[in-house]
């Protein structure tokens, strides 16, 4: 028999909802890894050399790097909302 079988209403309930904090968790973790190997990939890209203010060149480069990832996490993001809908019909 399992340990989590024995444990009693209140002891699973406790237990489910730290199992969704750590999911939570993980999933903030997760996003913040990929905004670092975003902001690594769109620096290496637009930035030649750093100086005390960003040029025009560099300034559009990085705008339009941020925007595209944007829109990519949005289609990412709304693809797999709807396969995890349709799986759940």
């Amino acid at each position: 028999m399992d340990s989590f079988d024995q444990l009693s209403a209140s002891e699973k309930a406790e237990a489910s909802e730290l199992q969704r904090m750590i999911a939570i968790e993980q999933q903030k973790a997760q996003f913040q890894a990929q905004v670092h190997t975003f902001t690594d990939v769109c620096w290496d890209k637009c930035v030649d050399s750093p100086g005390s203010k960003l040029d025009h060149r560099t300034e559009t480069c990085l705008v339009s790097c941020v925007e595209r990832f944007i829109d990519t996490t949005l289609t990412i993001t709304n693809r797999f909302t709807q396969m995890v809908q349709k799986g759940a019909h």
